[in-house]
């Protein structure tokens, strides 16, 4: 078998199905893409709502409910608990086949009518303005984490207690504004690292405690912009560096952040793995152009697979614990298997086509929105077993006749994933502008909604710049402040279990809101986009002369020429090496 070139139906570049591609397709029995690779992945995640809470109203009562659903998606929301129950039916709301709709538009009239959950959570303790999270006890505004006490302002936190600002770190605890930490303990404002203590601005560090502005070291101790020091004349800097100040963190942290870009980085961000591609990899095998992924196997074109273990799964995104065969769906799993075209199914479902918001051990079902347990159902109507069989193929030959044309004249066959304008976010609301930023004219032709963001939605009373230079001096007083973020001048609070936690660890108040320090975090993550590169180490140096090779490589004082795929632009500062030469220097 060989690669078959396309063009996308939705950006008009070329792309290639490779063979591999094919015979999961054939596994799957579904018709090879119309789309890109980032097309597909777009369309898929503008479902996707991370952290957005809206003001809504409980369709039971009418009172106030806070929900990831803006009231404009014309949905009917419930209490997560009454939602999960027995007490209301989805197939109450079950329809005939109409041939003589398009069948996706009988799907999207469908979706407007069953009621939907308030926030995708389950066993949550004190946790109302948390969602997409599972066991949380005392969070706030935590979402997309599992098994977290204690903690807030996050995105996924995972197995982890009394950290705040994080986003995608793992069994840490007492950890503040760092990304993608594993095993660490009290780090803060770090990048990459695994199994630290006590340290301050630390990048793709491994076993360090008490070190602050380093990159790349392995086992270190009492080391400062990666200089060796013994414990007195650490202290000793740490005092002068004030880091418990707004104007002392900020200086140090400025110089790290420049101290980082004089050292080689690993084309591929990862550990324990074996033949993969993409960014953000870890335990992992067999794991082809995908992203964030942590102990999976055999997943291509695959996002946010962090919670082990998946395998068997193409064009994914935000895939759940323990799920296989999935196909082009958008936020399932958690035991889940062999889904193709599905939106928020998860929890022991399994056979499942074009459904939306399914659980708890649903089965064989086509076109279903809410459906719970049952199994054999179309569009929220029962069948025997022998007819739903002969319906559903019916309905895939009706697809192919008479596909849905959205509003930009883009076709949708069987095979397709959901129209962007099935949604019921704003663009700008969802995950999609972390890895496709877009105009609102652009957003306008993908086929999603836009809003613009209201900066003076809410009525400041301090200026961040106003907050005392040190924690200690911040008064509990603060707590009645809204705050002015000194970046995008929207409105923030700061709570009080945060402000205990600042004051504990002497960590300065933030002067930048929650979106805001969001997205610091999310930009030392690179978009999920890859790039063909040459190895950067030049012999004796990197190409840009900033760092000299501290040992010998394969390739002696020549050029190295290992060519690999990377999500580094070559337009990017950084220094990117092939993984020989970068164990080379790094060990």
């Amino acid at each position: 078998m060989i690669q078959d070139s396309r063009i996308c139906q939705n950006c008009k570049t070329s792309f290639t199905i490779e063979p591999e591609d094919s015979n999961f397709y054939d596994q799957l029995k579904v018709p090879p893409p119309t789309r890109c690779p980032e097309c597909r992945m777009r369309r898929r995640i503008v479902f996707r709502n991370e952290r957005k809470l809206f003001r809504n109203k409980n369709g039971l009562t009418g009172e106030s409910i806070i929900s990831l659903y803006p009231p404009e998606s014309g949905y009917t929301v419930y209490e997560d608990k009454y939602w999960w129950s027995d007490q209301w039916d989805p197939l109450a709301y079950g329809q005939d086949f109409d041939p003589n709709v398009p069948f996706l538009q009988q799907l999207y009239d469908l979706n407007l009518k069953v009621p939907k959950y308030r926030s995708a959570s389950i066993s949550m303790v004190n946790s109302e303005y948390s969602a997409n999270a599972e066991d949380l006890k005392n969070c706030y505004l935590l979402f997309n984490s599992n098994h977290v006490e204690d903690s807030g302002y996050g995105n996924g936190v995972d197995f982890s207690k009394n950290c705040y600002d994080n986003s995608h770190i793992q069994k840490s605890e007492r950890c503040y504004g760092s990304f993608w930490l594993t095993n660490c303990y009290e780090t803060h404002f770090s990048s990459q690292c695994e199994d630290c203590a006590n340290v301050w601005l630390l990048k793709n560090c491994r076993g360090c405690s008490n070190c602050i502005g380093c990159v790349n070291l392995r086992t270190q101790k009492y080391c400062i912009f990666n200089q060796q020091y013994s414990k007195e004349e650490y202290e000793s800097k740490l005092k002068e560096m004030k880091l418990y100040t707004w104007s002392g963190f900020s200086i140090v942290a400025k110089e790290a952040k420049e101290f980082w870009l004089k050292f080689p980085i690993k084309y591929l961000q990862g550990v324990q793995n074996v033949n993969v591609s993409g960014e953000f990899i870890t335990q992992s095998k067999n794991i082809y152009k995908s992203y964030l992924i942590r102990n999976s196997e055999n997943l291509r074109y695959c996002q946010y697979s962090q919670v082990p273990s998946s395998r068997d799964c193409m064009d994914g995104s935000l895939i759940g614990s323990q799920s296989e065969l999935l196909y082009e769906s958008s936020i399932c799993g958690w035991r889940a298997s062999n889904l193709k075209f599905c939106w928020e199914c998860w929890d022991d479902v399994r056979n499942l086509e074009y459904c939306l918001i399914c659980s708890h051990g649903a089965s064989d079902l086509f076109g279903c929105v809410g459906v719970k347990k049952s199994r054999y159902c179309i569009l929220n109507k029962q069948y025997t077993p022998e007819k739903y069989k002969e319906m559903v193929e019916t309905i895939k030959e009706h697809m192919n006749k008479m596909p849905y044309v959205d509003k930009q004249g883009r076709v949708y066959r069987y095979g397709e994933f959901l129209p962007p304008e099935f949604s019921p976010l704003n663009y700008n609301d969802t995950i999609a502008p972390e890895h496709f930023p877009a105009t609102k004219d652009e957003v306008l032709k993908f086929g999603s909604r836009f809003e613009e963001i209201n900066a003076k939605e809410y009525e400041t009373t301090l200026k961040a710049e106003a907050i005392p230079d040190s924690i200690q001096d911040v008064l509990d007083s603060i707590l009645k402040e809204i705050i002015q973020c000194e970046k995008c001048k929207r409105a923030y609070r700061i709570i009080q279990s945060e402000l205990q936690f600042l004051k504990q660890l002497s960590i300065p108040a933030p002067r930048t809101c929650v979106d805001c320090r969001h997205a610091s975090r999310i930009n030392q993550r690179n978009q999920a986009k890859f790039y063909e590169k040459t190895c950067d180490c030049s012999g004796q140096t990197s190409s840009n002369q900033l760092y000299a090779n501290t040992a010998k490589h394969v390739h002696n004082e020549s050029p190295c020429s290992n060519q690999f795929e990377t999500s580094y632009s070559p337009a990017r500062p950084e220094i990117v090496y092939c993984e020989s030469c970068y164990n080379s220097e790094v060990s």
